[in-house]
């Protein structure tokens, strides 16, 4: 029987899209009964992972369903399960999912989604996989989908892969008609993980959405038109291949499934409606955009399907969702990756709210819609909407600054455009589609606001060059996605067992069996003093870099226990369960050789008091400046600390105090570190109210480390015993990273001695500058220096009115000085150590006293070169300043320019100016022809 979601309580209605009465389901019970079915089919309900891949550098965001079992599939990673179900939530808005543009003028096209599957690890297959699906469609207890509105494909056979006779088969088991099972080819109907690896047919589930969602035209088509009738809901991949090197196909030991069903498509079915945005998916948040933009949803309603201001409702709705997710996720906006990709989609909403007449900041306000429709399957919003809705009103905020600067620009580029228009009015006038996208992409302009712009003043529009820019744009992200060339790790660690992790309890390991080392990528046999490669033991001490902990360094002894055969400097891990040692041989280690493995003791234990020390700073934030502020990233290593976390402004000398002195209160109050493993992740979350960190990966069961009352947090680093064991935490400093992100960076433990040990030294020099005050070696040093800029203040206007005095004294006697050239009085004077300012007014001293004539005086100061020549204003039509000082200046290797009556120019060549003042004369003469 369905769950208590499908009671017949609901109200019955007739689907206009279907030839059956069904019950009315919401998007939510949707979701619901797709689980409920599968877990009464023994799978195992996995809570969706994070938009933000773990442990995965190769993806922009989780994209699929499969994404968290990739290394299951890949047999690196085992869990307690054969079989799962997931509502996955989804993202698809970079890369070669990048179809930004669609988003809200098509029925289907959306950023974020959500992706109900269902899994099998090497436990069922093919039949029961077809069983379950067609169960699940058509039977009145589940969706009751009329099996006269659906068509299913197979893989027919292409490339030397044989048709998919078995899911053949299975569907006409099922009692589907053979007339409506349809072959498709590679392009359709086959997938694969990558160029390599697991791969395999596809089946699909196809619902004929009517007559209605023809495009026109398309009245009488038949199954494989695109016009948008016959829609995919469900997506069902037979995992039977390991494809090899060389392409050759391989039959996998235990073939798996993975299958995907868009959440917002079948709603669209089940509710009777073409379009996913006419769900309740996404009705209530599209009223809620039309309220909050003043716009009426009945006049929208009634105006054709893809008018606009419909269009920028429904994106305004579907931005929301990604925005919403993808900050609670972790993602920040930011010029560049991930957070480049969650700009361009909150500022697309921004601009579709102004197309309405929306101009102030509104986008905010959806936060909290997304999370009153979305917090029974996503409970997480609960908490971290307030978070949220701050970074997207900082955004809203920013943007409008941009989005003003960028209207500005297109005025500048426009306006020699219509200047050209209106001199000639036959003159074809276009504007640049490379410019159009530097507005679009940089400011945010929409591109139909700049061609509308370009329109009204007449003006033709590059459509053909701002498609080559966007493609190039595209391009290039692509290709510098950080984690797009990531190397694969070497294909010998993929067949090896998982390393045994002793570092929790103990520091040494002894009889560790060498199983393989890896050199340049490649697996060998032996690795020879000086060499350089990585090492797999069986079991180890070391812990390998992960969760913001760097790993352990140490060394690897023979079995004597005393000769070193090689230095550990770091220990990752290259695949999931298996640790690599990154080792520096000293003597020849050979695969099979028994080592003992020992960490050093020292490195070891400060990595750990800053790894505790982070968890107290964690929890002092968080007192301090409230529950809003999430770690956004960490490093532990021996010597500091630095930890990265959600907030939206400086944080002051005062708190910085406080949550300093709330941190050291709990190293003084000595608490047991207590460690509890193995946890169940429900249990860890709902009783422990443990904290998940941002960027991890995890399982079902859990390590939570727990501080007293004080801090609880899932974790798998390595730990003081007691808070006493940290010694002192001292920060150093606080800063922003992003938009929205601060960055604190702190020393614990011996280091943090030798900094107060520092202090100290700097308190002894302080108070030999300042003498016996009452006032802290800060505050002293502060007033003392302050007194002293005054003082060095007052002594350089001395000094210039010094100068000043002294460069003046020349001008009594500029007559006496000036040369006879042509007839023209020319006067050049050197003045060293003046400011610009005093220069000016020294040319005009003796522009005056000679009144009539050219002035070239030359400067040296701080090693650089000023040259300033002026021309009274009765010889400006015979010979310019700007002239004069550009020669001039190409003498010291300088140049410059200015008015006709004043000039200057910079050089990099003091030598040079005594010869280039001399030369002066020969200039002028030169250009007085």
């Amino acid at each position: 029987m369905a769950s208590s979601s499908s009671s017949t309580h609901l109200p019955y209605w007739r689907n206009s899209l279907g030839t059956v009465l069904i019950p009315m389901l919401s998007g939510n019970q949707i979701r619901r009964m797709f689980l409920d079915f599968f877990v009464q089919k023994g799978h195992r309900e996995v809570h969706s992972s994070s938009l933000v891949p773990a442990n995965d550098p190769t993806l922009l965001f989780t994209n699929a369903g499969m994404n968290q079992f990739k290394d299951v599939f890949l047999g690196l990673e085992k869990r307690e399960y054969t079989r799962a179900t997931t509502s996955q939530k989804c993202v698809r808005a970079g890369g070669k999912h990048n179809d930004l543009e669609n988003v809200g003028f098509t029925n289907r096209h959306h950023t974020f989604f959500e992706m109900l599957g269902n899994f099998s690890f090497g436990d069922y297959f093919k039949r029961d996989a077809v069983a379950y699906a067609w169960e699940l469609v058509t039977s009145p207890q589940w969706f009751g989908i009329a099996k006269d509105k659906l068509f299913v494909t197979i893989f027919k056979g292409e490339n030397g892969v044989g048709r998919d006779d078995e899911a053949y088969g299975y569907w006409v088991e099922q009692g589907v008609p053979k007339d409506r099972i349809y072959e498709m080819g590679m392009k359709d109907n086959f997938w694969s993980m990558g160029d390599t690896g697991p791969c395999g047919p596809c089946s699909e589930i196809h619902y004929d959405m009517g007559v209605a969602a023809s495009g026109e035209g398309h009245t009488d088509c038949e199954f494989g038109c695109e016009c948008g009738r016959y829609v995919e809901i469900w997506n069902l991949v037979f995992m039977q291949f390991d494809r090899g090197p060389d392409g050759v196909l391989h039959p996998l030991p235990k073939p798996s499934i993975d299958t995907g069903a868009g959440l917002e498509r079948v709603t669209s079915v089940l509710q009777g409606v073409i379009s996913n945005y006419d769900t309740d998916l996404f009705l209530p948040l599209i009223k809620r955009a039309a309220d909050i933009t003043g716009v009426s949803l009945e006049k929208e309603e009634e105006k054709e399907a893809h008018a606009k201001g419909a269009a920028s409702l429904r994106v305004i709705a579907d931005h929301a969702r990604a925005a919403t997710f993808l900050i609670s996720d972790g993602v920040m906006p930011a010029n560049d990756g991930r957070g480049y990709v969650l700009r361009k989609i909150i500022r697309r909403a921004i601009r579709h709210g102004r197309l309405l007449g929306q101009n102030k900041p509104f986008l905010s306000e959806m936060v909290f819609a997304v999370r009153d429709e979305m917090k029974n399957a996503y409970p997480e919003l609960i908490e971290s909407a307030e978070r949220v809705a701050k970074v997207v009103l900082t955004e809203e905020t920013r943007f409008a600054h941009t989005l003003d600067i960028g209207l500005k620009r297109l005025e500048d580029d426009l306006a020699p455009l219509v200047e050209g228009k209106r001199a000639n009015a036959e003159a074809r006038a276009i504007y640049s589609g490379e410019k159009a996208f530097k507005l679009y992409d940089t400011f945010g302009l929409p591109l139909d606001f700049m061609v509308d712009a370009a329109r009204d003043q007449g003006i033709l529009f590059d459509q053909a060059g701002f498609d080559r820019a966007m493609d190039e744009q595209r391009a290039t992200a692509r290709a510098s996605w950080k984690g797009a060339n990531k190397a694969t790790a070497a294909p010998v660690y993929g067949t090896l067992p998982r390393t045994d992790f002793e570092g929790y309890r103990q520091i040494q390991s002894n009889g560790s069996e060498v199983l393989a080392i890896i050199k340049d990528q490649q697996g060998v046999k032996e690795l020879k003093p000086g060499e350089i490669g990585e090492i797999v033991l069986d079991h180890t001490p070391f812990y390998a870099e992960s969760g913001g902990q760097v790993g352990d360094r140490g060394k690897l002894l023979a079995s004597d226990h005393a000769t070193v055969v090689a230095e550990v400097a770091s220990v990752h891990y290259p695949i999931q369960g298996v640790r690599a040692h990154v080792v520096t041989a000293k003597n020849s280690i050979v695969v099979g050789d028994l080592v003992d493995a020992v960490v050093d003791r020292e490195t070891r234990e400060a990595t750990m008091r800053h790894h505790t020390g982070t968890h107290l700073l964690h929890a002092a934030l968080r007192q301090v400046l409230g529950t809003h502020v999430k770690q956004a990233g960490s490093l532990v290593d021996p010597g500091h600390l630095r930890f990265d976390f959600s907030h939206f402004t400086g944080v002051a000398d005062e708190e910085l105090q406080d949550i300093e002195d709330i941190a050291n209160r709990e190293v003084l109050r000595n608490d047991r570190v207590e460690i509890v493993e193995d946890v169940p992740i429900d249990v860890a979350v709902n009783e422990y109210h443990a904290m998940a960190l941002f960027g991890e990966k995890y399982g079902e069961r859990v390590r939570v480390i727990k501080i007293g009352d004080f801090s609880t947090e899932l974790c798998g680093g390595t730990h003081t015993g007691a808070t006493g064991e940290i010694g002192l935490i001292k920060i150093l400093k606080e800063g922003s990273v992003s938009s929205g992100v601060r960055r604190l960076e702190a020393v614990a433990g011996e280091v943090s001695l030798q900094h107060f040990r520092k202090d100290h030294q700097l308190e002894n020099v302080v108070s030999t500058i300042v003498g016996r005050t009452d006032h802290t070696p800060a505050d002293a040093l502060r007033i003392e220096l302050d007194r002293r800029e005054e003082e060095l203040k007052r002594l350089r206007k001395e000094l210039e009115q010094v100068r000043m005095k002294s460069a003046a004294s020349a001008v009594s006697s500029a007559d006496e000085q000036a040369r006879d050239v042509k007839g023209i009085k020319v006067l050049v004077h050197r003045a060293d150590n003046l400011e610009r300012p005093q220069l000016r007014t020294l040319v005009d001293n003796f522009r005056n006293k000679i009144g009539s004539g050219v002035v070239v005086i030359g400067s040296v100061a701080d090693g650089k070169v000023a040259i300033i020549a002026g021309v009274t204003k009765d010889l400006t039509s015979r010979i310019q300043a700007g002239k004069i000082v550009g020669q001039v200046a190409q003498k010291v290797g300088g140049s410059g320019g200015g008015r006709p009556d004043m000039a200057e120019a910079g050089g990099k060549n003091p030598e040079a100016l005594d010869q280039a003042l001399r030369e002066a004369y020969a200039v002028v003469e030169l250009l007085l022809g």
